[in-house]
């Protein structure tokens, strides 16, 4: 009597796509970031406001893995910590951005010709300034603090979305099953909700993970001149912006916030273009 070898188990389903190290590398952060963000008390247990000025200026060790700044605070408790409102800023700046864009794009994309020209040609124009230019623009005009940083650089990402939303707007628009269901529907309303779109925001997480990193960037440079959040309250940008004249003296202050930024947009990024790659691979026939 012959025994039946059974196969080997797969402990990883066989439809699980194969990602590059360096995407799951770039969710790892992400996570953790997020980890950051919604419980701090679960990586640091020390208070990022505490000062000690007789502990100013003390380089990396195993007490303060990231050094202290001028005051005596401990940076990775600050770096930690400041997650919660980096982030946020970055992620409710592109909510609004998307709000808006979803609008405008939308609107374009069905209005009549009048209508998708001038919006086009507006859309053109404020693309063609830098997303930080315009935020900086706005904000001289509405104050500085969270809201209105959050305003303004959701308002100046808002056209990059209504871009890509009109332009897909207009392909759904065109197709063959929009003509049909014009043809069983005299409702105009069910047609663009109903059918255009739900098909036209098919792109549109891809494009949102790509802005989120330009909107955390963009947070952490107008923090950095003064536009965002005050001291003492820790945040990435304007952590940059209180330590770094103390480069020379004291690297870690700013270089640990600093690449906090860096190591999160480049996260993003690189999750982005992943999910973008892939989008394109499906949309082709």
């Amino acid at each position: 009597m012959t025994e039946t070898v059974s196969p080997p188990r797969r402990w990883i389903p066989a439809s699980v796509p194969k990602m590059p190290a360096t995407v799951w590398l770039s969710a790892a952060v992400l996570v953790l970031a997020a980890l950051a963000a919604l419980a701090p008390w679960l990586l640091v247990s020390g208070d990022p406001l505490h000062t000690d000025l007789l502990a100013a200026h003390r380089a990396p060790s195993l007490t303060h893995p990231f050094g202290t700044d001028q005051l005596g605070r401990d940076v990775f408790t600050r770096v930690v910590h400041g997650a919660r409102l980096s982030l946020f800023i970055g992620v409710a700046a592109t909510v609004l951005a998307v709000a808006i864009g979803v609008a405008l794009g939308l609107l374009a994309g069905i209005g009549n010709r009048g209508v998708d020209a001038l919006a086009s040609r507006t859309f053109d124009l404020l693309g063609a300034f830098p997303e930080v230019l315009l935020a900086l623009v706005l904000i001289t005009f509405t104050g500085t603090g969270t809201t209105n940083l959050i305003l303004a650089i959701g308002i100046a990402a808002a056209p990059r979305f209504a871009r890509v939303l009109r332009a897909e707007t207009k392909a759904v628009r065109g197709s063959e099953f929009v003509a049909q269901a014009g043809l069983l529907t005299r409702s105009r309303t069910r047609i663009v909700f109903g059918h255009i779109l739900p098909n036209a925001l098919r792109s549109l997480p891809v494009v949102i993970t790509l802005g989120l990193g330009t909107s955390i960037l963009g947070a952490a440079a107008l923090s950095f001149l003064g536009f965002g959040p005050k001291p003492p309250v820790p945040e990435w940008g304007s952590m940059l912006a209180e330590a770094h004249g103390d480069l020379r003296i004291a690297w870690w202050s700013v270089v640990f916030p600093g690449a906090a930024v860096t190591i999160v947009v480049l996260a993003t990024t690189v999750i982005g273009r992943y999910a973008g790659r892939r989008f394109e691979r499906r949309t082709q026939p």
